[in-house]
């Protein structure tokens, strides 16, 4: 049996939350001073960036975060939960950030991004043989489209006018509804869709795929944190950097 150990922490989960605690006792460096006690930072279900294997909080983004907050000694929690309320419980204090998410002009009011933590492609998915045109005005208005509920995707494909149908949760969902054919067009994160992909058996050339772009997507800490405490964020993106060349 695979074993996993969390120095100095707890791992626990409280029905559809899971809280992952590495407490760090002893700072190095004695001007390195936090205003709070724990760093808490929420993020979402979503392989292969965050998920839960066994009894352990894993993922590329779970284990770059990890990396570079145990790099400068900074005591954190991470929280699972689902991507609305890690948004909006950086806004309202409950938590210090949330990631791994793409920078936005309403997540700007209320946060600061880091360095990215995965850079990524985008592209729009279609089933074989349709002939929509995503970069087409008129198709954006006849055709269905779809992202994961209240991302930085769905807000984008609202803001420029497509239509836009249904709510999925995650991106499971989005695969499924447009294998059932509840939309036409699902736009999403290539690594994310292709692991969804593999897990129920499909391959990426059972779809027709159009590159949208590359994203950068980062950790976002609230204002109110990265104010109390000015020395951190130049600390944690250069940990990021380095985190992010070497191999986990």
């Amino acid at each position: 049996m695979r074993r996993r150990i969390f120095h100095g922490g707890r791992h626990r989960i409280r029905g559809a939350v899971a809280v992952l605690c590495t407490c760090v006792l002893g700072l190095s460096d004695p001007a390195w001073a936090q205003s709070s006690p724990v760093l808490r930072l929420a993020t979402q279900d979503l392989p292969p960036y965050q998920m839960i294997e066994g009894d352990a909080m894993t993922g590329i983004a779970v284990e770059r975060v990890r990396c570079a907050l145990d790099a400068i000694n900074v005591p954190y929690e991470l929280h699972m939960t689902v991507w609305a309320d890690a948004q909006l419980g950086t806004q309202t204090g409950r938590f210090d950030g949330f990631f791994v998410g793409s920078a936005t002009n309403t997540r700007a009011n209320y946060a600061v991004p880091s360095e990215a933590v995965v850079s990524e492609d985008l592209a729009w998915y279609l089933p074989l043989g349709s002939d929509i045109d995503p970069n087409d005005p008129g198709d954006a208005l006849s055709a269905r489209y779809s992202a994961k509920f209240a991302t930085s995707k769905w807000q984008l494909l609202h803001r420029n006018g497509y239509n836009v149908v249904m709510r999925p949760r995650d991106a499971e969902a989005l695969l499924n509804m447009l294998i059932v054919g509840d939309i036409d067009v699902a736009l999403e994160y290539e690594m994310i869709f292709a692991h969804y992909m593999e897990k129920r058996g499909l391959s990426e050339d059972q779809f027709r795929k159009i590159p949208f772009g590359r994203q950068d997507m980062s950790v976002h800490f609230s204002k109110q944190y990265t104010e109390a405490n000015p020395l951190f964020l130049s600390r944690f993106n250069s940990q990021v950097q380095r985190c992010m060349s070497e191999p986990q």
